[in-house]
């Protein structure tokens, strides 16, 4: 007897699902580990994911683990919890961001995700319309572009300018937006330009978005992160100019991604949110999606209130240093120039400039013509590649897909953050591994330097 062919969506696998998966961080690095060479006798060093937890020098406050243990061991939290999180964990982050605010949030303004992940999913999500569009940064954390492509929301890009501290194109913004556009993502602390944005250009974005009509969502996962000489400064301080939605998390300050507890804050001083019903909104697509776990939920209100200054202190010295560092190697360096020290997000941009025939030449990255990050935990270095001075390298994938397989060192190419032809390092770890994997690198370019060959 015949049968009929299973009824099966092929869909799923392609377009746009697939094009979106493929533009994950985790999807590169996978290709990238695939090309190591698994009998080699060296141990393969991974600096190109985000999560610094695997160095000793950056572990979570101890007061934060103890506030865990205690929710689990109250036997209070082993349930579901309410879709926009429980009461008291809404109140103390509501109460921990109003400390740099001039007013005061409720707990009705405030939304709990898993992670700040599900927080930029779930706004995404809720503003996507058809024929709609949002204001995206360029360069950018690559998560927004995956989601508005899935959610097939058009994404525009502006500009941000390296030669202003990496401050947003305004001018750009108010040409690119039109009636159709829904939003408008800052990022700051920046992922990736490490740059701290000051009160006068806040004001400036603000005032602009006004203009146009246009909400702002305010990625702030790296709140405090500031150890340069401008402090953070929240966006939603400008609430009454015009309607912001923050996203956040505990992952970075924390230093705890894996606990996976995020927010969204609505800063809504003329009720335009609510009156569009934003609010409602939120609600109706948190209600369909997972919430964090319970018990982290429950320890929120003691890692909040025990943590010590002393310890944020010591992870901000600790960035500052590995700063400081990066900064002097590449001042050291023949051929690039690093413009501005880094600011917060753990994240620093180095650029080319034009001495000899060999673009860049430097005792870290030989051959390298480039931006430099320096992201939190990520605490990273991205550069861009002369691939004129490289032999038998065609791009950024090539490169590091063959580091890979030549020196056992991981790295993220920047394609994978729209940035194609560079590299992203990861340097949020111990300084032994560290400067290894850097000699790794230096001799890999060494030994493709076309000057050399």
């Amino acid at each position: 007897m015949e049968r009929r062919p299973w009824s099966i969506c092929r869909q799923s696998a392609g377009p746009p699902l697939a094009t979106a998966g493929s533009m994950s961080i985790r999807a590169v690095l996978d290709r990238v580990f695939s090309a190591v060479d698994a009998s080699g006798p060296r141990p393969v060093l991974a600096i190109g994911n985000g999560d610094p937890t695997a160095s000793a020098c950056f572990r979570p406050p101890p007061e934060a683990e103890e506030a865990v243990v205690a929710a689990l061991r109250s036997r209070k939290h082993n349930g579901y919890s309410p879709s926009v999180g429980v009461l008291p964990a809404r109140r103390a982050i509501a109460e921990y961001l109003s400390r740099d605010l001039p007013y005061q949030l409720s707990p009705d303004d405030i939304y709990l995700t898993a992670g700040c992940c599900q927080a930029i999913d779930v706004m995404i999500s809720v503003l996507a319309q058809p024929g709609s569009n949002i204001l995206l940064p360029k360069p950018g954390f690559p998560l927004y572009e995956s989601r508005t492509m899935f959610s097939n929301l058009e994404a525009r890009h502006f500009n941000l300018i390296p030669d202003r501290g990496w401050e947003a194109d305004l001018e750009s913004v108010e040409a690119l937006a039109d009636e159709n556009t829904v939003a408008m993502v800052i990022v700051n602390p920046s992922n990736p330009c490490g740059s701290v944005y000051s009160h006068d250009h806040l004001a400036k974005i603000a005032e602009t978005a006004r203009k146009l009509g246009i909400i702002i969502i305010a990625d702030e996962v790296y709140d405090h992160l500031a150890f340069g000489n401008k402090p953070f400064i929240p966006m939603g301080i400008f609430a009454d100019m015009v309607p912001v939605i923050t996203v956040g998390s505990i992952s970075k300050r924390w230093l705890v991604p894996g606990w996976r507890l995020g927010w969204i804050a609505m800063c809504d001083l003329n009720c335009i949110l609510k009156e569009a019903k934003v609010d409602k909104s939120i609600e109706s697509y948190i209600n369909i999606t997972n919430d964090p776990a319970t018990f982290i939920q429950g320890a929120v209100p003691q890692i909040i209130a025990n943590t010590k200054e002393d310890y944020f202190m010591k992870i901000l010295n600790l960035l500052r240093n590995s700063a400081d560092l990066c900064y002097s190697k590449i001042k050291e360096a023949r051929g690039i120039t690093c413009p501005h020290k880094p600011e917060g997000s753990m994240f620093v941009m180095v650029k080319r400039f034009s001495t000899n025939k060999l673009q860049i030449k430097c005792s870290l990255f030989p051959s390298f013509k480039f931006s430099i990050i320096i992201q939190f935990m990520i605490s990273v270095v991205q550069a861009k590649l002369d691939l004129s001075c490289l032999d038998g390298i065609q791009d950024d994938l090539d490169f590091c897909c063959m580091l890979a397989k030549e020196e056992s060192v991981i790295v993220l190419p920047g394609s994978a953050l729209g940035m194609k032809d560079w590299i992203r390092i990861t340097f949020a770890m111990d300084i032994p591994t560290l400067e290894n994997a850097l000699e790794r690198i230096t001799s890999f370019c060494q030994r493709h330097d076309k000057l050399e060959a």
